[in-house]
This record gives structure tokens, sequence and C-alpha cells, in this order.
């Protein structure tokens, strides 16, 4: 099955330089992603779209958030088939990625697609985001400068997998639904009980006369 995109110069434009990595992970998720319980059947012939361009979306939210910290590390929690991080990943080679993952079979995936896709700026973490919270409390893991996440869970309880990892004056970065304004509200003390501070929905653009998606910004105080 082709994909509505192949061959769109909208790739190049949005992934530039990414490009050719991005089209291994496409063909890998083309070929396994739907048997292996990664994307939806009625995904396969939009994955450029609904999921490769959709996590690029957060490129420039990252880029912002890091200009000018001296170590220009992400935290991608609940990274399943390696969205939005496998792809941020592709694009910004000069951060430091860690995929925070706890199922084996989507670390097992997340793993194979690193390789072939040579990102030698990734490292994969099977755990809960919990585990690793833990561990920067602790300081064997130096907090995040930005953390981002995709369809993981409901800001209220996605405020308290994701703020701790953050170190003082970083960035939550995550992709949301329409919904997402209305999530915040219900999370307010949630965010700021865990020290989040200018909660904000901005529209992400995905790519040219492509619908654009949602992000949630949440700074660390």
């Amino acid at each position: 099955m082709t994909d509505v995109l192949d061959h769109s110069p909208v790739l190049a434009e949005v992934l530039g330089d990414a490009l050719p990595v991005l089209e291994r992970f496409h063909a890998k998720l083309a070929e396994e992603g739907e048997p292996r319980g990664l994307i939806g059947p009625r995904d396969v012939d939009i994955i450029w779209e609904r999921h490769i361009l959709n996590s690029a979306a957060v490129v420039p939210f990252i880029q912002s958030a890091t200009r000018d910290a001296k170590f220009k590390t992400v935290a991608d929690v609940g990274s399943g088939g390696g969205f939005p991080g496998l792809v941020a990943a592709a694009c910004l080679p000069d951060h430091q990625f860690t995929l925070i993952e706890p199922m084996e079979r989507r670390v097992e995936w997340l793993q194979e697609c690193a390789d072939l896709m040579e990102l030698d700026n990734v490292t994969i973490e099977r755990n809960r985001s919990d585990a690793v919270i833990a561990q920067v409390r602790k300081r064997a893991v130096h907090p995040f400068a930005v953390v981002t996440c995709r369809a993981v869970a409901p800001m209220t309880k996605l405020a308290g997998w994701t703020l701790p990892l953050l170190k003082p004056a970083g960035r939550l970065v995550a992709l949301k639904g329409r919904s997402a304004q209305a999530e915040l509200v219900k999370a307010e003390k949630e965010i700021t009980r865990f020290g989040g501070r200018r909660p904000r929905v901005v529209e992400a653009a995905v790519g040219p006369d492509l619908e654009p998606t949602h992000v949630v910004l949440i700074d660390k105080r």
C-alpha cells in the first residue's frame, strides 16, 4: 500500500536533512507497524501525515526550549512506536534523546528502529516514568531540558509523569488533541503541584495544506 504523501515535496520541505533517515523509518512502519500493533490498520496509507509529520511538529518547540541550554537533553515519555521521540531525534542530531518506554515489545521495536536509522543520539530506557523520576530525585540521572510525549494520558496524570523529569526552566512539549485546553483546565492543581507554570496550548503546523496539530507547553519553575 502506498502512502498518500509518498514523493510529495512537502516531506523535504518539512523534514529537510532528516528525510532519508525517516524514509527508512517509514518503510519499516509501513511493513511492520500494523501487524506489530504500533499503528492502526487505517493509518497504513497516511503514516507520513498521521505519525511522522505530526511528530515533527514538536521540533521547533524543542529548539526554542533548548536554545540557551548547555545540555540539549530530551526525555520522551511513553515512546511507543517512536512518536515523537525517534522522529524528533532524527531531526535534531545535536540533541540527546532518552526514550522512556515500559513495554518490552515496544522497547525492542524502538531499538530496531534506532539501529536502522543509525541514531547515535538516542538511548532507550525500559522503565516507567516514575522510576526515572526517582533516579532524578536521587541525582542518579540529570534532569532534562525538555520532556516530550504524544497520546500518553490526560494532563491530570501526565503532569506528574513528566514535570518532575524537568530541570528548572525546562519545558514540557506534549502533542495533544482538540481537548487540550479543557485538559489544562482540569489539571490546573496537578500542574501547579508538580512545579509547572504558564500552561498553554499552541497550534502547531504539520505541513503546507495539512491540518495543524495542538501542542501543550508548560514551563518548569
